[in-house]
């Protein structure tokens, strides 16, 4: 289950390929944990690192940077449920 998010009514859910994008760097531990921080802290993190994390990526945190959806990782209970 994605935990659900309070989104305000101008704001349009995000585009499922955008949502399957940023999934897809939350299960990469490539990039290190993710518990407690943001995604963009996140790939900011990497990078200092030189984990060469995807730049496509931080676009588009930074596009979506006021929608909640894009900006934090959801816990999803029960991965394939």
């Amino acid at each position: 289950k994605v935990r659900d998010c309070p989104r305000t009514p101008s704001q349009p859910p995000p585009d499922p390929a955008l949502l399957e994008m940023l999934r897809r760097f939350d299960l990469s531990w490539e990039y290190g944990p993710c518990t407690g921080i943001t995604r963009l802290q996140r790939w900011e993190r990497a990078q200092e690192l030189g984990l060469s994390p995807p730049g496509p990526i931080r676009d588009a945190l930074l596009e979506h940077q006021d929608n909640p959806d894009v900006t934090y990782r959801w816990v999803w209970s029960g991965m394939g449920a």
